[in-house]
């Protein structure tokens, strides 16, 4: 069994580097009615206002960082969670990936505990990705609704648009919904109904995102400086369309639309 669990941490980095798995175990544990959204879009077909945003809203650190998070840190988030039970900083975009990746739901706080050790040890030879990598596969696996996942079904779920197509509002509401996917509605014309969970949350978290995004952007050089971090130096519109561009609204899209009777906006040219 020890030799297997070496072999498997040295195998499914290897994996991931090359393939996009069309489900996680956060996808499969989704108790939300209706089917699984979600279509790959390669990190080229992305719009860098998108990728900016995430990494300044989730772990701007991602590509100057040595390892999956700062273990000092981590053992400070610890104390505080034993203590309070509060997380106040969050985990990182390799934690939040593996999470996403390989384990199941559960708001339990000893669940919770669990999961984050583990997350904690598996984003470290998962790292072996490359941050690059991790930032795309993160871009495809995180959750914008229920049971929608991925910024190629957010992308025209929300705003009727591909991926490479955004400015940077839309970006950073996006970047907002990401510790909330579970609790999020469209609007009707299309967006993000940021009242949809009946309380502050949303409405709270999305604008706190809208606000301050675009400083911190800033502070990192624009879209230009932060998505360098990472190693990436053009824009999604200098690729020519060819696989996993996204390029058409996903036929999973298109059936959630339809069931919920949709229509769009003059906004989003509908």
């Amino acid at each position: 069994m020890a030799i297997g669990f070496v072999v498997w941490l040295v195998v499914t980095p290897a994996i991931y580097r090359v393939w996009t798995p069309p489900r996680t175990m956060f996808m499969l544990t989704d108790s939300a009615d209706g089917n699984t959204v979600f279509q790959e879009v390669s990190l080229d077909y992305i719009s860098r206002h998108y990728v900016a945003a995430v990494l300044a809203h989730e772990d701007a650190e991602l590509g100057t960082r040595k390892g999956p998070f700062h273990i000092g840190e981590f053992i400070d988030r610890t104390q505080t969670y034993l203590e309070t039970g509060e997380d106040l900083s969050g985990s990182t975009i390799p934690q939040q990936l593996v999470k996403n990746i390989f384990l199941v739901r559960g708001e339990s706080a000893g669940a919770r505990v669990f999961r984050k050790g583990v997350e904690a040890g598996l984003s470290w030879p998962f790292s072996l990705v490359g941050d690059k990598r991790q930032l795309e596969l993160y871009l495809n696996y995180a959750q914008f609704g229920p049971n929608l996942y991925g910024v190629c079904a957010a992308s025209w779920y929300y705003f009727n648009r591909p991926p490479w197509d955004s400015n940077p509002w839309d970006a950073a509401t996006l970047a907002g919904l990401l510790p909330l996917g579970e609790d999020v509605r469209r609007a009707p014309g299309g967006g993000v109904d940021i009242e949809s969970d009946g309380t502050w949350l949303v409405a709270s978290t999305v604008a706190n995102a809208q606000n301050k995004l675009p400083g911190r952007i800033r502070q990192m050089g624009g879209w230009e400086g932060a998505v360098a971090t990472v190693g990436i130096t053009d824009a999604a519109s200098d690729h020519p369309l060819g696989p996993h561009s996204c390029a058409v609204m996903p036929q999973g899209v298109a059936d959630r639309l339809a069931a919920e009777d949709a229509w769009w906006s003059s906004q989003y040219g509908g």
